[in-house]
């Protein structure tokens, strides 16, 4: 099936069986199983079960009907064997990472990721005596000299938040996986599965901030890990179990509504940021833009090879005049809100230098080009012509 097609249908659950085999119910939308607890059948079905958490369903924080359907419409998505749903974005990665890492490794990081991303591997792994070195990953060289003795990890977020900078997944996959205890995770949070696919290009584990994208409507915060069936195993158990950020029902359940429309969401959300990307690079106000679509940016032939159906709804921009002159346009904006997400049906606009990544120093945030006139857009679904004329009018206001 064709993707639109695929993300209504696949997997989609309308009748939980019982023993004798007769549906139970036939919902169109799959009912949500708001519970913390499940009654077992009898004493050797609890014991099983409590062991093997992932082929049934015992207590929420290991699982629930509403997440087990999600994580298989995820793995669907991703073309993996399995998935693992969590509350939040960073649920998803700090997992997925602790499930590799232990004491004494090295892992080799983009120069440019999520702030908070950043914060994981410099601030708390590192008090578990975990280095981490910081590399330009669209430099597939800088990537293979970065990788030591005890690397075992590679994480590499593409596109970038927020200079949209593209790395290579297939080239460092080859890198990485010339090192068979290595682990290659790719964050495609600012893709989502419409415009890439990371593990066909070689990576070993894909993450999202599944409240972006994947909701599209800014209702729910949840992560998703996918990959392969021992990957995602290892993830759970004892990670999961012992960590907590499992997604309740209920946020699994309007993810799965939200992912019914990401085909038609993300083709708008492309072809509006493609328009309001060429309008900006032509503005007397803008110094850059940085958007992957535009022939201008340093990555756009990787992200040519690599991306599929678009370039994605994502873009920042350096604004003349610097911290005073974003102030002015994040006051006069009238169809952007100021808000610190992405991915929204509607735009938005923040300052990433003193919101997103906020925890890099002056020096690191300009050593990987995030400016303090810098502002990240994430464009909506709304009329592009609108969204336009809104920047337009804001960007006017500046003096210089």
């Amino acid at each position: 099936m064709k993707f639109n097609t695929d993300v209504l249908h696949s997997n989609q659950v309308h009748a939980r069986l019982t023993g004798s085999y007769k549906p139970q119910a036939m919902a169109h939308v799959s009912p949500i199983y708001q519970t913390s607890t499940y009654v077992l059948e009898d004493f050797d079905s609890a014991v099983y079960l409590n062991q093997h958490v992932d082929e049934g369903f015992v207590y929420t924080r290991f699982g629930s009907p509403n997440a087990d359907e999600l994580e298989k419409k995820i793995a669907h998505m991703e073309h993996a064997e399995a998935a693992l749903a969590l509350a939040s974005g960073l649920g998803a990665i700090s997992t997925a990472v602790m499930s590799v890492v232990k004491a004494g490794d090295n892992v080799v990081i983009g120069d440019v990721i999520y702030g908070c991303t950043y914060a994981l591997f410099t601030k708390v792994l590192s008090r578990l005596d975990i280095t981490c070195t910081r590399v330009d990953t669209s430099n597939v060289k800088a990537v293979e000299e970065a990788i030591k003795p005890n690397t075992s990890l590679v994480y590499v977020e593409t596109p970038a938040n927020p200079t949209l900078k593209i790395s290579d997944i297939e080239e460092i996959s080859k890198v990485v996986h010339l090192h068979k205890d290595i682990t290659l995770i790719v964050d495609s949070t600012f893709a989502s599965p419409y415009l890439q696919n990371a593990l066909d290009l070689g990576a070993d584990l894909v993450v999202h901030s599944a409240t972006k994208y994947l909701c599209g409507h800014g209702t729910v915060t949840a992560g998703v890990i996918a990959g392969n069936k021992e990957r995602i195993d290892r993830c759970r158990m004892p990670y999961l179990q012992c960590f907590g950020a499992v997604i309740d029902p209920f946020a699994a359940w309007q993810l799965m509504q939200g992912m019914k429309t990401l085909g038609i969401r993300m083709e708008r959300h492309c072809q509006n940021a493609m328009k309001v990307a060429k309008f900006l690079e032509g503005h007397p106000m803008i110094d850059r833009v940085y958007y992957p679509g535009l022939p201008s940016h340093p990555t756009y032939e990787i992200a040519k090879k690599q991306m599929h159906n678009g370039f994605g709804g994502m873009m920042s921009a350096d604004i003349k005049g610097g911290m005073d002159a974003v102030r002015t346009v994040m006051n006069n904006v009238k169809v952007f809100s100021l808000a610190t997400s992405l991915g929204n049906v509607d735009s938005l606009i923040q300052h990433s230098p003193s919101m997103s990544h906020f925890d890099m120093t002056p020096e690191e945030r300009h050593a990987a080009s995030i400016f303090d006139g810098q502002v990240r857009l994430s464009i909506g679904i709304e009329d592009a012509d609108d969204l336009i004329e809104d920047l337009d009018q804001a960007l006017n206001k500046i003096k210089l």
